[in-house]
This record gives structure tokens, C-alpha cells and sequence, in this order.
């Protein structure tokens, strides 16, 4: 059994709040110890156990992976003519999801799996250890289910998302599809997931279209999760409450009922700064939430309409500048927070026993990921013990 030591930690974020005041669990001049692709030890390094190899931090701060609980990967093509044309002041709609749904629909197996190969060794590069990984450009049922298929090469975090909007064959029979979803499709795509979600929204599906979909998902095992409330204020929010989802998603349009709600249950708001960006709408309430109790987690959203992003770095920033999150309240949510998202407890935390997910930085403290917005300052990353740059 071979050890490893991460030493010259000047400051490391546990989110242990045992460790330390603060909900980040801060230690300064720290060492963490890795054994078998889980932390071994942690604490100041001048207790620290021996250890058969090094790894020196250089004095730069450390952090869990970041774990990104919202991701689009599976797809062909870009949309980037339509970004251009929101900038130049066409409002963004769910509508442009069929133009990536037929480029995926054309796509080559190889050519998705190299796609998704990509932007996963990108999020890694920027610090991600752990990634969600959704369905939803296929929406037929063979494309559905080769869509989870190539993506459970990558995560085990795989997400059935057949209702993301009615596709082209089905216009003005949402309910033949939903049935579809609901019956034929999920019963293929089931064994490929481990999480049903919907895009309960204006344009998209309503209350009882998502819940007829969910509860078929959740009676053949897989824990809902629900896109809500991105468009306009709806019933998502409260019906992914309801049902015990794990997060719901977006949360940009809420009401008082929706913050009630959020802040007296386990369902995390998930916020995806990174599509208020790209589509310039008004960015999530996040302080609202905080105040109120609301567990809150970043995510990227990924995808190649509305958040092409895969950095949870800018994420962050984008957290911090525009929806009035402090820094360590950001750094959690993009760690913490995912996991929460997840319903793990092994990932987004630094303590003995949990998964040996590091992220080094070049920059003595977290709060340069918002603070230096653009710069890469991720020097190593490891998952699972293992160096991924």
C-alpha cells in the first residue's frame, strides 16, 4: 500500500466544519494524505503522519473537486449563430434545443463519444472531479438510450432527461409524447440512469406533463431532479419540493411560496449562472435563498445552446459578481453544494475517508477564483488520488 503526501498547503477548505469556524472547514499549513484513492489523514502538517511519496502545493491553497450536478455533454454541432443573435437582442426560448436534437439525432456514435471525451477532460483540466452527465438531445427512444449509454463511459451521475422539450414529430401532441417518455422510452433508458429529470417551464412542459413523467421515473428506481422556473415563475420549483427531488435546477423566476418551500425541505437549488450569461437574462436570487436557509449549489450547465461553459471557476465568479454570493459561499456550492445535489457524501469534502478529489491552486487563497475571473489558476488536479493534470 503506497501513500501520498500533499504538503506546502498554505491554506486548504476542507467544507468540514468540524475542522475549523466557518463552514469551509479552513486549515492554514496543512497536509493531506492519500491512500488507495481516499484521504488518509488531514490536518497542520506539523502533526502529519509519514508518507511514501510528496506532493508539494507550493504554498497555494487547496480544495475538494469541484462537482458539476448540471451538464448537457451528449450532443453534436454549436449554436453559435444563435448566441450571436441574442446578443444582437433576439430573445433566448427553449425552441432552439430541435436545431441541437437534429445534429445529434445525424451523429456517429464516435463522434458523440468524442465530444463528450472533450468537454469532460476540459471540466477536468479546470478542477472538476465529478460530473452529471444528462440525455435529452436524442428524444427518440434509440436515441435516448445510446445517448446514456456513451455518457455512462464518463460518470455514473447519468440523468434521463427525455422530456426536455417535444420534439418536431410531436408538435401539438405533447401528451402522445409524454406518454412515450413516460412508458417505452424510460423503460429503455432505466437501466442506463441513475436520475429522471424534466424541463418544467414555459415551452417546455407543464406540472402535471412533469410529474406523470417523474413518478414513472421514480417507480422504476431513479431519483428525480427537475429543470424549473429558468423562464418565468411556475409550479416546478414546488412540485420537485413534493416529490423529494434531489435538486431542481435554475430556480431564476421565484416567488415567496418557492423560497418557503425550498428552505423547509432536503431539494437543493441548483443556480447555473453561466446561462443568465449567455442569454442575458436576469441572474438567480442566490442571497434570497441563503437567507432563508436554501441549500445552494453552482453548476455549469454545459451545454451548447445556452451555456456553452464547462469552467466552474467562472461559474463561481459569476456567483460572487452577480447574484451576491461571498466567495466561501460560492466555493462551497461548486463543491459542497454539487455534492448535496448528488446526494453523495464522499465527494465535494476533504476527510478521512471520502474520495481524494484536490484541486492545487496557484493563488494563496479561494477567493482568487473570483477574484482573478479568466485566469487559469488551477496547477494540479486529482481525483480519486490520482493526478489528472
Amino acid at each position: 500500500m503506497t501513500s501520498c503526501a500533499v504538503t506546502g498547503i498554505g491554506l486548504l477548505v476542507t467544507n468540514d466544519p468540524a475542522r475549523a469556524d466557518g463552514p469551509l472547514g479552513e486549515i492554514t499549513n496543512a497536509t493531506v494524505v492519500v491512500e488507495r484513492g481516499a484521504i488518509a489523514w488531514v490536518g497542520p502538517a506539523a502533526a502529519a503522519p509519514p508518507a511514501d511519496l510528496g506532493v508539494d502545493a507550493g504554498g497555494g491553497c487547496v480544495l475538494p473537486g469541484f462537482v458539476d450536478s448540471h451538464a448537457h455533454l451528449v450532443f453534436a454541432g454549436d449554436r453559435a449563430a444563435e448566441f450571436a443573435a441574442r446578443m444582437a437582442g433576439t430573445p433566448y426560448s427553449a425552441g432552439g434545443i430541435a436545431t441541437t436534437v437534429a445534429a445529434t439525432r445525424a451523429a456517429p456514435d464516435e463522434l458523440l463519444a468524442a465530444g463528450i471525451a472533450r468537454l469532460v477532460a476540459e471540466m477536468a483540466c479546470g478542477g472538476t472531479t465529478t460530473v452529471e452527465i444528462k440525455s435529452g438531445y436524442g428524444l427518440t427512444v434509440a436515441d435516448e438510450v445510446r445517448g446514456l449509454a456513451l455518457a455512462r463511459a464518463f460518470t455514473k451521475e447519468t440523468t434521463f432527461l427525455g422530456a426536455h422539450v417535444v420534439p418536431p414529430e410531436y408538435a401539438g401532441r405533447t401528451d402522445d409524447y409524454v406518454a412515450l417518455v413516460a412508458g417505452d422510452m424510460l423503460d429503455a433508458c432505466a437501466p442506463y440512469a441513475r436520475w429522471v429529470d424534466v424541463f418544467c417551464d414555459r415551452g417546455a412542459f407543464d406540472a402535471d406533463q412533469a410529474r406523470t413523467v417523474l413518478e414513472a421515473g421514480m417507480a422504476q428506481g431513479l431519483a428525480p431532479r427537475l429543470h424549473a422556473n429558468q423562464l418565468a415563475p411556475g409550479p416546478g420549483v414546488r412540485l420537485g419540493v413534493e416529490l423529494g427531488a434531489a435538486s431542481v435546477d435554475h430556480c431564476t423566476h421565484l416567488v415567496d411560496a418557492d423560497v418557503a418551500a425550498l428552505a423547509g425541505s432536503a431539494t437543493v437549488a441548483t443556480l447555473l449562472p453561466g446561462a443568465e450569461f449567455s442569454t442575458r437574462s436576469p441572474y438567480p436570487d442566490a442571497r434570497r435563498l441563503l437567507d432563508a436557509g436554501v441549500t445552494v449549489a453552482l453548476a455549469t450547465d454545459c451545454n451548447p445552446g445556452s451555456s456553452y461553459t464547462s469552467s466552474m471557476a467562472f461559474c463561481i465568479a459569476l456567483a460572487v459578481r452577480e447574484m451576491r454570493m461571498t466567495p466561501a459561499e460560492a466555493v462551497w456550492s461548486a463543491t459542497a453544494g454539487g455534492a448535496a445535489a448528488l446526494r453523495r457524501g464522499d465527494i465535494g469534502v476533504v476527510r478521512v475517508g471520502a474520495r481524494a478529489d484536490l484541486v492545487v491552486l496557484r493563488a494563496p487563497s479561494y477567493v482568487h477564483l473570483a477574484y482573478r475571473p479568466g485566469v487559469d489558476l488551477v496547477a494540479s488536479v486529482f481525483r480519486a488520488g490520482r493526478q489528472l493534470r
